[in-house]
């Protein structure tokens, strides 16, 4: 057996990722969504395919931020990439 007793994730890597993809996915989420208020009825591509993206840039970014939120949490509280 080769595997760790407790494995660690690498908090500083997903903390700097989550950084970084939280504004980026909430500005997709808010491109798609003017986009698709502004699109015309029989525009390429069409309101309800630009709404499902920025459903789901949304949602990655909510999904970012609890990872933000978790990976800080452990990082103050001393359960860290240092600690046993």
């Amino acid at each position: 057996m080769s595997e760790p007793i407790h494995a660690r994730s690498a908090l500083r890597l997903r903390l700097l990722l989550s950084a970084v993809f939280v504004p980026l996915f909430l500005a997709d989420a808010v491109f798609f969504g003017v986009w698709a208020a502004d699109t015309a009825p029989g525009d390429s591509p069409g309101r309800g395919m630009l709404v499902v993206v920025a459903v789901v840039c949304a949602a990655l970014t909510l999904l970012a931020a609890a990872d933000l939120l978790v990976v800080v949490r452990r990082l103050t509280s001393g359960r860290g990439p240092r600690s046993p």
